[in-house]
């Protein structure tokens, strides 16, 4: 590989680790590539889809003119494995923040699960989290979250194409979507808590392919200070 071929274009598939966003995984990936291959400052990179920092996973990388595909990427279906905990919430329905609403589930079966984990199958109206990244009159929901500021968040379509290879453990459900773009599997978990009346939370997410993009292709050892751009 050489800085022509990547300012011709090309794509990088990363197994983005826990805790790091994607913003801080691209500029890992353009720091490397411009010392390695002594790109230009305006050297073109961008990721086609944000995956949040408690997720991890598939995070698809464009580099030079191949940042052209990143909205037909970002439109393909998506897929992942995720873990859900039942009985108790979180306010922002994922692990960042702490439980609250324990409620009782020993009232709670197997088959009462399967049942609400089908109605959500097909086109659903969602409701995003409020600590997410979707910008309110300019700025970032998760920012006016943090700040304590009373944010009202507008529902939308998505669809959930398929729930498959569902595992429980209670209080921990575990299962593969399928899901159009724009879908938040956090908020598909809150949901599956309210279905039950008991409540739930996110715990593990991790994006196994983006249309035909697939996790198993991908490579986490870019965080490695040793990684050299070696493909061919």
């Amino acid at each position: 590989m050489t800085a022509e071929d990547l300012q011709s274009g090309h794509i990088f598939l990363l197994d983005k680790p826990l805790d790091w966003t994607s913003f801080q995984a691209v500029n890992k990936m353009k720091y490397k590539l411009k010392r390695e291959f002594g790109l230009p400052k305006k050297f073109k990179i961008g990721h086609a889809g944000t995956l949040d920092p408690r997720a991890t996973g598939l995070l698809i990388v464009c580099c030079g003119k191949f940042t052209k595909k990143i909205p037909e990427i970002q439109d393909a279906p998506k897929e992942y494995w995720t873990e859900i905990k039942i009985g108790v919430q979180t306010e922002s329905y994922d692990t960042e923040k702490p439980e609250i609403l324990h409620r009782d589930i020993s009232h709670i079966t197997e088959e009462q699960v399967k049942t609400a984990l089908e109605k959500f199958i097909g086109e659903i109206d969602q409701t995003p989290p409020v600590f997410s990244a979707i910008k309110i009159d300019g700025k970032r929901a998760y920012d006016l979250a943090r700040a304590g500021a009373e944010v009202e968040m507008k529902s939308r379509k998505t669809t959930i194409l398929y729930i498959k290879d569902v595992k429980i453990e209670f209080p921990l459900v575990s299962f593969t979507v399928g899901c159009s773009k724009g879908t938040y599997i956090r908020s598909l978990a809150h949901d599956i808590g309210q279905e039950l009346g008991v409540g739930a939370y996110l715990t593990q997410l991790r994006r196994t392919k983006i249309g035909e993009y697939s996790i198993e292709n991908a490579t986490a050892d870019f965080l490695d200070n040793d990684f050299k751009f070696n493909t061919p």
